[in-house]
Parts: C-alpha cells; sequence; structure tokens
C-alpha cells in the first residue's frame, strides 16, 4: 500500500549510557530527526514528559490532536503513538519546552507515583493553572541541573538524586485535579485498576464485561460502578474503546490486510470486525485507512 509502518522508539540516552532518564529541550529533539521523521508517528517504549513555557503547536497522542500552549504538560505512555508537536502545515513547531524522557523502571515505587506510571490510560494533558505551572517548572529546572551536572558529581548520589526527583515530579502529577474540571485529583478505584491491567494484557480474547468480571472477581455490577467512577464509562465501553483504538493502530502504521487485522483483534469474520469498526468510529477501515495515509 506503501504507507509508512509506525517508527517504533526503544529507550537509548546516547549522551549518557546506562542512564534511564534524559533531560533536554524540544530544540535539541528537534536537531536529532530529519524533518521528514520528526513529522512521522512514532511508538514508544518509555515515558515522555514535556511542559510547554512558549509557543504554540498541536501533538497527536492516540489519534487524538493535543494542542500544546504556555503550561500544557503531557504524558505520553509506553506503547502509545505520537506525532511531534507541529505548526500548522506540518513543521515542527517553534516551541519553547522541556522534555523528560524515562523508563517505568527509573524511579522509585512509591503508591501514588507507580498509579501515574502503571496507568495505561491515564490523562495525557494538563493545562496547568498559574500556580501549578511555576512548580512544574521550577521542578523540571532543577531536575535538568542535576542531570546536566551528572558527571561533575559524585554519580551515583546524584544518580539516586534524579531518581527522587523525578517521583517527585510524578507525585505532583498525581495530586492534579482531573480533567472533568472537578478540580479533584484523580482517583483510581482499585477494581478499575485492576481491569485497566487485565485488559491490556486480554482485549484481543475477551470482549464481554462479565468476563473480566470474573477473572478479577468481582461482580459486574461493582466492576462497572468502578469504571464509571474513574472514567464516566462502563467496562463494555472501555473493552470496546481498547478495541478500537488497537485496529486504528494497526490500520493507519501497518500494512496489513483487513482480515488479518480482525483475526488479530478476536473477531472470527472480518464483516464483524467491519461492522464493530463503523459502530465504534464511524467509518469503514478501509475509509479510516486512507484517511490516514
Amino acid at each position: 500500500m506503501g504507507q509508512p509502518e509506525i517508527i517504533e522508539r526503544g529507550y537509548r540516552n546516547s549522551t549518557r549510557p546506562g542512564l534511564r532518564l534524559e533531560v533536554l529541550a524540544l530544540a535539541d529533539l528537534t536537531r536529532r530527526m530529519p524533518a521528514e521523521e520528526y513529522k512521522r508517528v512514532h511508538r514508544l517504549d518509555f515515558h515522555h514528559l514535556t511542559l510547554v513555557h512558549r509557543g504554540e503547536g498541536t501533538a497527536m497522542v492516540d489519534f487524538v490532536d493535543r494542542p500544546c500552549l504556555p503550561g500544557t504538560l503531557l504524558h505520553v505512555r509506553p506503547g502509545q503513538v505520537q506525532r511531534l508537536p507541529t505548526a500548522p502545515g506540518g513543521a515542527p513547531a517553534e516551541l519553547h519546552a522541556t522534555i523528560v524522557l524515562f523508563t517505568s523502571d527509573f524511579p522509585p515505587r512509591l503508591p501514588a507515583s507507580t498509579r501515574v506510571i502503571d496507568d495505561p490510560y491515564g490523562p495525557a494533558l494538563w493545562q496547568l493553572d498559574p500556580g501549578n505551572r511555576d512548580r512544574f517548572r521550577r521542578a523540571l529546572a532543577d531536575l535538568a541541573t542535576e542531570y546536566a551536572g551528572l558527571s561533575d558529581q559524585d554519580p551515583e548520589i546524584t544518580r539516586e538524586l534524579l531518581r527522587q526527583m523525578l517521583a517527585g515530579i510524578l507525585l505532583r502529577i498525581a495530586r492534579l485535579p482531573a480533567s472533568d474540571g472537578s478540580g479533584q485529583a484523580h482517583v483510581t478505584p482499585e477494581p478499575h485498576r485492576l481491569f485497566q491491567h487485565e485488559l491490556e494484557r486480554s482485549f484481543a480474547v475477551l470482549r464481554q464485561a462479565h468476563d473480566y468480571a470474573d477473572r478479577l472477581g468481582y461482580s459486574l455490577k461493582t466492576l462497572n460502578r468502578a469504571c464509571r467512577s474513574a472514567t464516566g464509562h462502563t467496562a463494555k465501553q472501555l473493552i470496546d474503546a481498547r478495541v478500537a483504538l488497537e485496529a486504528k493502530r494497526l490500520l493507519a502504521h501497518t500494512d496489513l490486510p483487513v482480515t488479518a487485522i480482525s483475526h488479530r483483534l478476536g473477531f472470527t469474520e472480518p464483516t464483524n470486525f467491519s461492522k464493530f469498526f463503523i459502530r465504534a468510529t464511524g467509518r469503514t477501515p478501509g475509509t479510516f485507512r486512507d484517511a490516514q495515509r
């Protein structure tokens, strides 16, 4: 079909090999990439945090455009697909932004920060109020300073300090208000958290909500109540959304035939997959693929 496949990005710190953290400016990342590669879609196996200080652009995370403005905090998680911020017309956006790249095993595993790290459906974007914007700016500036001075200080102590400082930033993220405007920090009920992990493992083979409830040891009513509390959606709606997302990823960034994609996602007949995809997205698989091309 001539469709360029998604670029898979594994973590690699070329300047400090062995350190599972990198702090840099968006301008430095832009200089690393040819313009055409910058505009391509990437899938990461590590976390990508961006805090925008100045400028405007539009990023894409899992097929949702995300406006990047001063005070925007963007979190792309392992396994998600992203397009880096661009200006109208597709050129790299002229943003002044700090980027933190890290693997899931680098920060200490504190309960609240672990939820931020391990939640595959956590918020992707916050538009910070002035107080939080200033706090995150200072925290990232301190992290960048310690990172830059790693070779000049005791490396073991500085590495541990970087781990703890990153944990502090993740804890700040954990207490940010939810994106629903309630002003409350995002809290994930335990049944929903367990459901998320099981869904990520089993969405291609388990399609019914009661199967997940049975596997997790909850009643379907309890599972649905937890899912609605965390997301506003039922367990079945979240299952269908996860399957639809994977279908979009495969259609947009591989040359797999629709029949092969339907089988990979657990559909016994391609026609059933097409009906599901139309119901979920309003478009046929072929129409969606053509649009992404």
